[in-house]
């Protein structure tokens, strides 16, 4: 029989959540009000994170489409994927490439909860959601495999979630885990925020992480450059995520306490 605390888990709406947090700043509605109050006094020491935030996703945005048409990419892993919002994974990678497949991984029970929303793929692909913790990387090899062949080039997306993991060096071990297992030809898309660029930003994210909500830990730019070590990073390399590769058609980019980057396994 199914454990139904494992099909329907319980949602603590007591305690602010980085996810639901986020979802809010980039418009969503799958918040609670202390999801809102935490968001509404982050950005009143620190207005630019909404900046952060949807400048993240159009981070994510090029990464994919770049994946997709220029690296001919078909399967995606998407781990800590948080709540599902505009331009997910899936809806970009298969607006270009209907067969694309791809794996979300994440442990947080609403997002759990809204799976169905994550779930909806083209006939010719194939979209599937694992709940397991980031810091479980055999489980979540073990979950993707169900979906994705992993002998084949796959891409490894990791979005705002290495900043969960406080330790540097236990973080950079869970991502060459995970890179160990794919197969020359894979890639590896990481954006996380970053020291040294915005000291507003830092107090804020600071004072976030003595809130009692899970604490988000910035790195500095060498050590997010770090996690692609061995690997050949694609122009124009770890930037902020403003930076990468803005569309020509775009404003010029500001700078942004987030530095992501794009690399390609030997």
């Amino acid at each position: 029989m199914t454990d139904p605390a494992t099909t329907h888990p319980k949602i603590d709406t007591s305690v602010p959540h980085s996810a639901r947090i986020w979802n809010y700043w980039l418009g969503g509605k799958d918040n609670y009000p202390v999801d809102e109050e935490a968001g509404d006094a982050y950005t009143a020491v620190f207005p630019g994170i909404v900046t952060i935030a949807r400048s993240s996703r159009a981070f994510l945005r090029r990464n994919i489409t770049y994946l997709v048409a220029e690296a001919g990419v078909r399967q995606f892993l998407d781990v800590g994927t948080g709540l599902p919002t505009a331009d997910n994974t899936h809806e970009v990678a298969q607006r270009l490439a209907p067969e694309a497949r791809i794996v979300y991984v994440d442990n947080d029970p609403m997002v759990l909860a809204h799976a169905r929303a994550l779930l909806t793929s083209t006939p010719e692909g194939a979209t599937a959601y694992a709940d397991a913790d980031v810091l479980d990387p055999d489980r979540i090899l073990a979950a993707a495999a169900g979906t994705l062949d992993l002998t084949r080039p796959t891409a490894l997306v990791l979005s705002n979630i290495l900043g969960h993991i406080s330790g540097h060096e236990q973080a950079r071990s869970i991502v060459t885990r995970l890179m160990d297992a794919l197969p020359s030809g894979s890639y590896l898309s990481i954006n996380d925020g970053s020291r040294g660029v915005d000291p507003d930003f830092e107090r804020a994210q600071d004072a976030y992480n003595e809130s009692g909500a899970v604490p988000y830990n910035l790195r500095t730019v060498d050590q997010i450059t770090a996690f692609f070590d061995g690997l050949d990073l694609v122009d124009p390399g770890v930037v902020p995520v403003t930076h990468w590769r803005p569309d020509a058609a775009s404003p010029a980019p500001v700078l942004v306490g987030e530095h992501g980057g794009l690399a390609r396994k030997p």
